[in-house]
């Protein structure tokens, strides 16, 4: 199963719009929704209003399971919804009775947020699976959404998690971020083994970057920042390089900072 929820964990709507991309792209049939009662304030939450086909109807806020059909052997489970304002156990707990209806083994949530980091290099990915983060720097202490509890529940339950997020620049307000979606995507594929289809995702992220290089150029205080958020970010690559390569690496960092200290002198 994977579940995407709109709201607080939904930076850019990047994580919303890996299932909307999924529904759109594959095989599908809308299997089942979770009562909205209870769950909402509407007035953070608003009802919208629609005409179709003459006839106005009302549409309340509220979460879709959707069986979206990979490939013969693989089918994923979807659920979209907004994330609710009350009781969350009780959601949490309606949300996995829908994963033990349709025998899912694995659940997958995803989420995405705002931080300082620039466009121009790939965006920050953080990875957790069964609970644990696969890179221990990125260890998350804070306020949590729905995504978090989501997937604490479920690995209670026995299943297998794995929660994924993306950062987004947070220059950049709150417009949608195909690259971000596009990563999130990436990452679904490796976590369930296929190649999901990226179509119009490439170049809309293509897209993305010329219209961020195009409003960073126009100015000269966001490019400043932007260079300080590519030597920070670069930096901190370059250390990260360095603890993974082992113990020759570190030896060759220190002998090329005694020879710029001797250099110095």
């Amino acid at each position: 199963m994977v579940a995407a929820f709109d709201g607080w964990n939904d930076a850019g709507q990047s994580a919303t719009n890996v299932v909307r991309h999924l529904v759109s792209r594959s095989p599908m049939l809308e299997v089942g929704h979770i009562n909205r009662d209870g769950y909402y304030d509407y007035q953070t939450a608003r009802p919208m209003q629609c005409v179709i086909q003459g006839t106005r109807r009302v549409l309340w806020p509220q979460t879709a399971f959707y069986d979206i059909t990979i490939d013969d052997s693989l089918h994923i489970l979807a659920q979209l919804g907004p994330e609710p304002n009350y009781h969350w156990m009780e959601y949490c707990k309606e949300s996995l009775h829908f994963a033990q209806q349709y025998d899912v083994h694995s659940i997958v949530t995803l989420g995405s947020m705002f931080a300082e980091c620039p466009h121009t290099r790939p965006l920050p990915m953080d990875v957790s699976i069964d609970g644990e983060q696969t890179d221990p720097d990125s260890e998350y202490n804070g306020p949590i959404g729905i995504p978090h509890l989501l997937d604490a529940l479920a690995l209670e339950d026995g299943y297998d998690t794995t929660a994924i997020w993306v950062s987004l620049p947070q220059y950049l307000g709150s417009d949608s971020c195909p690259q971000a979606t596009l990563q999130l995507l990436d990452e679904l594929s490796k976590v369930i083994g296929v190649k999901l289809d990226a179509k119009d995702l490439e170049n809309k992220a293509a897209q993305w970057r010329s219209h961020c290089d195009i409003m960073v150029r126009s100015n000269a205080d966001l490019a400043q920042y932007v260079d300080q958020l590519e030597h920070d970010t670069d930096m901190r690559q370059h250390a990260k390089d360095i603890t993974t390569a082992g113990a020759p690496a570190v030896e060759q960092l220190v002998q090329e900072a005694e020879a710029y200290l001797r250099d110095q002198r």
